[in-house]
């Protein structure tokens, strides 16, 4: 009998780039533009596409053996399932998203104590009334069905968002006075699930490369020569991840030495290599990094 895990992935802002860092790990799928099935090169995975907001529940549920979520919606849902591993990207950017409290520039609101009476719309409903629980403030929340970011000051007095940058709170006037939490992407599991041993190793092995992916993403590899002379000159501005890759060329003439270093630097740290005895440079992307 053919094993299967049962697998959900995030449908929405986080589907892109779920299926970008699945692909770049080793998995590919294969999905029309309105199936919610997508197809998939491994024969042991059987996936879903459902939104992030309810993935915790089904897989509490042991509807999937194994999804991918926000720690906000499990939260929000007071999900009992296992978190995997923390996978550090969002829609746009590699980092944690902020659920922030904000009302409009001009509001009399400074703090959470002005909100005591006022009305608050918002996604995470719970989330947002244990903060209000916390600050020792009664104020009234309502669930949003969308278009938050305009209710502020026509519809209500305040609203609890996600943002990843605070652009479009900016661009429709709005003012942060507070972050409830930051959440990043979670891998999580169904408790029997993960205690089935093919299934835990299963859903390990895709952690472990999925966190490889992320890994990589912001890395580059570099692969230098230097003549002995100027070997160790050039060791000791390397910023390698470790200690770098070294070894002789075939003709004796020098060495070759091997780096992984973030990308983000390498526009700077190319002249300073050459300056301390680097030749024949070349720099070529990583699929994944595992450390």
């Amino acid at each position: 009998m053919n094993k299967t895990l049962k697998v959900g992935l995030p449908k929405g802002s986080l589907q892109e780039t779920t299926l970008k860092l699945l692909k770049k790990a080793g998995w590919n799928f294969n999905l029309s533009s309105r199936a919610l099935k997508p197809y998939c090169d491994d024969n042991e995975l059987e996936a879903w596409l459902i939104r992030a907001q309810e993935m915790s529940i089904y897989v509490e549920q042991g509807v999937f053996d194994m999804g991918i979520t926000g720690k906000d919606w499990i939260e929000e849902n007071n999900s009992n399932v296992v978190e995997v591993c923390e996978l550090i990207y969002a829609k746009s950017y590699m980092r944690p998203v902020r659920w922030v409290l904000a009302v409009p520039e001009k509001s009399n609101i400074q703090s959470v104590k002005d909100l005591e009476g006022k009305r608050i719309s918002t996604e995470v409903v719970s989330i947002t009334k244990k903060y209000l629980e916390k600050n020792n403030v009664n104020a009234y929340v309502e669930f949003s069905w969308g278009a938050t970011e305009v209710k502020p000051g026509i519809l209500v007095d305040a609203i609890v968002e996600v943002t990843e940058t605070g652009s479009s709170l900016k661009a429709n006037n709005l003012r942060i006075i507070d972050t409830i939490m930051e959440s990043s992407t979670r891998l999580v599991a169904n408790k029997e699930a993960y205690k089935d041993p093919w299934k835990k190793k299963k859903i390990e092995n895709i952690a472990l490369l999925l966190q490889s992916s992320i890994n990589a993403i912001a890395r580059v590899g570099l692969k230098m020569n230097v003549s002995f002379e100027n070997l160790d000159s050039l060791v000791s501005v390397l910023p390698a991840m470790k200690k770098p890759t070294i070894s002789q060329l075939i003709n004796g003439s020098g060495s070759a030495v091997e780096i992984i270093v973030e990308e983000k630097i390498v526009r700077d740290f190319i002249p300073l290599l050459i300056e301390n005895g680097a030749t024949d440079i070349i720099e070529y992307p990583l699929n994944k990094v595992i450390i």
